[in-house]
């Protein structure tokens, strides 16, 4: 900031840089080469002005050509400065030539995979839990990744601790109504999330995310068995909730079916005895034991 102005920094894009093939370069070398032999075997027969400007000019090619060669492999590039300047890009492989005073810096675009440590975010409900992320990633503008930041590899590290961060605190880790989108039980939309969530914060280092997705996620150590102990409860008042619903749907036919078909004629004090002991043979976890009763209900 300067003057109460706010400096933003000005982004570098990659462009193709003008280099030379490195093959032809060589073919150069060695007629400078032989060039050097050749002066030097006239100048040994006849000392004329000749061999020494043949010597000179062979020479002189052969320390501005040899310097300037250097190699790129499948999926690599070589950025290319002039004294600090930005001069270009190159991705063609093989053999490669430029002018020596160029400097050249080479970045990988292959994919990387990279792994987090566990983190620990507090999710949307305030609950500790652990998290860890894979990230698969490359180099798109090596512009970008070598001059915009200072070390995108770190810069990739920072970052995708951030991420995880910010999208593990944005959800809960689970519902058990089915009514929110967890950490737990929607796996694809959380991982778009944090897939947008990372290529936002990359972008500026030149960097695309190919695939990303957690490989860790649990309740921190210090909550893990109460929230087991709540996941239980609620899984069994969920069953008996359950339960209950068939058995008194069961009981509702029961009833309906007698009276349509005119089995028994039931008062509501024989019609509560009945709808009693139904619930309690559905409902028991244990097998029920009938009794025969040889009177009359009133008795």
């Amino acid at each position: 900031m300067a003057d109460g102005k706010v400096i933003a920094l000005t982004a570098t894009t990659e462009r193709q840089a003008s280099t030379s093939s490195g093959y032809a370069m060589l073919i150069v070398l060695l007629l400078a080469i032989l060039a050097d032999i050749y002066g030097i075997q006239r100048i040994g027969a006849a000392h004329d002005v000749l061999s020494f400007a043949i010597i000179i000019v062979a020479t002189l090619i052969f320390i501005l050509v040899m310097p300037g060669f250097y190699m790129l492999q499948p999926n690599q590039a070589a950025a290319i400065t002039l004294f600090g300047e930005y001069r270009g890009t190159d991705r063609a492989t093989g053999l490669r030539w430029t002018w020596p005073w160029m400097a050249k810096k080479k970045v990988s675009v292959r994919a990387n995979n990279f792994i987090s440590e566990k983190i620990k975010v507090n999710d949307l409900r305030g609950n500790p839990i652990d998290i860890a992320a894979q990230i698969m990633w490359r180099v798109v503008d090596t512009a970008q990744a070598l001059f915009d930041v200072d070390d995108y590899k770190q810069f990739v590290r920072v970052q995708v601790e951030a991420a995880i961060r910010t999208i593990g605190s944005r959800y809960p880790y689970d519902d058990f109504t089915h009514q929110e989108v967890t950490l737990r039980g929607n796996h694809e939309q959380v991982g778009a999330e944090l897939r947008k969530e990372l290529q936002a914060r990359l972008d500026v280092a030149g960097i695309t995310i190919d695939e990303c997705g957690f490989t860790y996620l649990a309740y921190a150590t210090e909550i893990a068995s109460a929230m087991l102990r709540r996941q239980q409860a609620q899984a069994v008042v969920a069953a008996r909730q359950t339960l209950v619903e068939g058995a008194v749907g069961m009981v509702e036919m029961a009833l309906a079916s007698l009276s349509e078909k005119k089995v028994v004629e039931l008062d509501d004090e024989r019609r509560a005895a009945m709808v009693s002991n139904l619930m309690v043979v559905l409902c028991g976890e244990r097998d029920t034991q009938p009794v025969v009763n040889t009177g009359t209900l009133y008795q």
